[in-house]
């Protein structure tokens, strides 16, 4: 029996094997035209499903038999089989086929089936038979790729260290449009929801009229003249050509509004197709997220915003996109289903997303996760509070911003108030690594020291510094003395001991609390500080990125430097006071060894050097990382030196083991609890989602509506816990609360344990 040869099929229709080839090829060569390689993507698609062509996978879809046959290794053979194999690039187009449904293989004995192995085992003459025995005879006649690799760029032996990220951005144009020509042909409904966005253009100009109107409504004062200073630094620069910058802004500088307004005007300037945030917390992009889409991240102005249709860039612009965000909401709009859709290639104008989510991606060998790579072509990236570049990844890190720069046309602007030392050499004699070239980062702020004089709004004070404190109590009696206060401290079980010693009312704040508890704890600080309500509040260092809460007075716990800073900036923050007042103190505990510990140190090293006079400035940060960075013992605890630059000049790549080793946060010794909370401020509880968990459901539906709901414990707590029936585990390796014990979780201070 002969059949058409197929690639898809549903209830209603087929989509034939030469017509998705086609599709395919065309849609990744269009994605691929940025970077002048779209004869690269087109050969690869049009040969990526090649083994579909095989008999036995034709009866598998047909249902003649149940066990299908691997598809991905025949393209890659047959391309292998007729470049010339001495030629490092010939691997290229393989490692792009036989990876696109398993993901990018390694080359040689690591993490799956290797690359070197597949094209070992070609047979020419079953490759013969697949085009010639069939109606795919025509794709002999296929040109392969004539276009330089790295398109513009000539690859010469210092842009060679960024080949394994070429082909990533090849990789992920092929397999976008392999995914969204099968979701056209499966689900055309779903495919009529993506694009269609607002330009970039329209957007600035929105943007422009909200910044007008914001300003003729502005209170003269010292601080708002400083921040239209600020802003207007930003759009004169956004004219400089593209590359690296860095904005060097105080806490409360209004960074967050004018880093949109220095990449608004550069994509428009050098026609950049998206704005990317990159923002190390998640409680901080919901913040950031909200401004982007409303204009502000006050709940009851948003509602009236929404009403009377004044919101900046509006939902429907911003994707916002990271683990705790519900897209399951009642919304008659379609627009979350769309932004839904849009989190898997990253199609929007604006995404405001997670550190972890954009470098783990970047370093991904899986399918899902690349196929958003080719829309970082031609971006303006912002990394968002970039001191929180987590320095054992820091050699990766910086390689493939260099690359992303060099090769791809985008714009990183690194954003903080405490710029880390990132240009020339990194670390001690005997740990080190270039970072970016010395003068490659170009300043927004010319006078980065007079802006933080300007906005000076506290003064630290070091005279608990000195000495430890004898015990927690002696902190709580020093925070007792005033009305509104935040003391920060550096770990979970540190907070939980001086929260305990502290006057009923207090308000404890850790990730030993959920999600959703921690934004009404949050919702609530807030609203007590606008009030002039007494307010005390005991956190963890969560509290320090980008939550924009402003007490008159801080203590914060020994730290380094830009932490102290970041603590600083919860203080005075919008200047009501002539100075707020920080204490930097010595708690009875040491921090635990580790990067905090080091942090510490270095602050202590710093102390004593300058004799317990430390100004919040950028040449003291300099001076502090330059010394942390020296403290490190590794840079590269995932080995991209050993999997990605060894052997680069001969094309042989470790794809897979890098992807397996890539974690910007270790949760090897942590796992997932999800727990019971029913929130006091909006009624919502989530007792019913944990029954459907405890039920046996696993549909990423639930996941996604419990992840709000999710503590991360240390394994053996959880271990030591289910084995007292505390914690349950419905389904293997996923961990609740055990729904009969109502004391494990405690609404105002979270999971009461003694360990952490």
């Amino acid at each position: 029996m002969t059949y058409d040869l197929l690639a898809h099929k549903n209830e209603m229709s087929t989509q034939t094997l030469f017509s998705h080839l086609q599709e395919v090829a065309r849609i990744a060569s269009d994605f691929a035209v940025p970077l002048n390689n779209a004869d690269w993507t087109y050969c690869a698609g049009i040969f990526h499903d090649l083994g579909k062509s095989d008999a036995d996978w034709q009866q598998y879809l047909n249902g003649e038999k149940k066990t299908s046959v691997n598809h991905s290794e025949a393209g890659a053979q047959y391309v292998f089989s007729k470049m010339n194999s001495k030629d490092p690039f010939t691997k290229v187009i393989p490692y792009l086929i036989a990876g696109h449904h398993a993901g990018l293989p390694d080359w040689s004995l690591g993490s799956g089936n290797s690359l070197k192995s597949i094209l070992e085992k070609t047979d020419n003459d079953y490759l013969k038979r697949l085009l010639l025995n069939s109606d795919l005879k025509e794709l002999q006649n296929v040109e392969f790729p004539k276009s330089t690799p790295f398109g513009k760029n000539t690859p010469s032996p210092d842009l060679l260290e960024h080949f394994h990220l070429w082909i990533r951005m090849l990789y992920s144009c092929l397999v976008d449009a392999d995914y969204l020509d099968t979701e056209q042909f499966m689900t055309p409904d779903k495919s009529e929801l993506r694009g269609n966005y607002t330009s970039l253009l329209d957007l600035k100009q929105k943007f422009d009229s909200f910044m007008a109107e914001k300003s003729a409504k502005a209170t003269p004062s010292k601080i708002n003249t400083i921040r239209a200073e600020i802003l207007k630094s930003c759009r004169e620069k956004a004219k400089l050509k593209p590359g690296f910058f860095s904005l060097n802004v105080p806490t409360g500088g209004g960074k967050t509004l004018s880093s949109m307004a220095f990449a608004l005007e550069h994509a428009i300037a050098y026609n950049k197709k998206r704005i990317i945030m990159a923002i190390p917390y998640t409680s901080i992009i919901e913040q950031t997220a909200k401004v982007y889409k409303y204009g502000t991240d006050n709940d009851d102005e948003i509602e009236r915003l929404i009403k009377e249709n004044k919101c900046l860039f509006g939902e429907e612009n911003v994707l916002e996109h990271h683990c705790n965000f519900d897209f399951d909401k009642e919304d008659e709009s379609r627009i979350l289903e769309k932004q839904k859709l849009a989190t898997e290639n990253w199609d929007a104008p604006i995404v405001v997303t997670t550190n972890v989510q954009l470098f783990e991606s970047l370093f991904n060998a899986h399918p899902s996760s690349c196929r958003k790579l080719h829309n970082l072509v031609d971006s303006v990236i912002i990394l968002d509070e970039a001191q929180m570049l987590p320095p054992e990844y820091l050699k990766s890190i910086l390689s493939v911003l260099q690359g992303l720069v060099k090769c791809f046309g985008a714009t990183v602007v690194l954003c903080t108030a405490t710029q880390p030392a990132l240009e020339g050499e990194i670390g001690s004699d005997t740990v080190k690594f270039t970072g970016i070239p010395e003068k490659m980062i170009t300043p927004i702020i010319e006078n980065p020291a007079k802006l933080a004089e300007q906005l000076k709004r506290v003064e630290i004070n070091t005279d608990y510094a000195k000495e430890k404190m004898t015990d927690w109590q002696k902190v709580a009696d020093k925070l007792c003395e005033f009305d509104q206060v935040l003391c920060i401290v550096q770990t979970r079980k540190d907070c939980r001991e001086l929260h305990q010693l502290m006057p009923k009312g207090t308000i404890h704040l850790s990730a030993l609390m959920c999600a959703e508890e921690r934004s009404d704890v949050i919702s609530e600080i807030k609203e007590k500080l606008r009030n002039g309500e007494p307010i005390r509040v005991v956190s963890t260092q969560l509290v320090e990125c980008g939550v924009d809460i402003d007490f008159p007075v801080v203590f914060r716990a020994l730290a380094g430097m830009d932490s102290v800073a970041q603590s600083a900036g919860r203080c005075n923050r919008e200047g009501k006071m002539k100075c707020g007042s920080v204490y930097l103190f010595k708690p009875p505990k040491d921090t635990p060894s580790g990067l905090l510990r080091k942090g510490s140190d270095v602050t202590k090293e710093l102390l004593e050097l300058h004799d317990y006079d430390l100004p919040l400035t950028p040449e003291i940060y300099k001076e502090y990382f330059t010394k942390y960075y020296k403290k490190l013992n590794d840079f590269d605890k995932c080995d991209f030196e050993g999997t990605m630059l060894e052997e680069r000049q001969d094309g042989k790549f470790q794809f897979r083991t890098l992807s397996d080793n890539y974690h910007l946060i270790d949760n090897a010794f942590q796992g997932t609890v999800y727990v019971h909370y029913c929130s006091p401020k909006t009624g919502k509880d989530n007792l019913n989602l944990l029954r459907m968990l405890k039920s046996g459901d696993v549909s990423k539906k639930l996941f996604r509506k419990l992840g709000r709901y999710s503590v991360n414990l240390p394994i053996k707590e959880i271990e030591k816990l289910v084995a007292a029936n505390r914690i349950k585990e419905p389904i293997e390796g996923i961990f609740m609360q055990s729904l009969d014990d109502e004391t494990l979780y405690q609404s105002g201070v979270g999971f009461i344990i003694d360990s952490v």
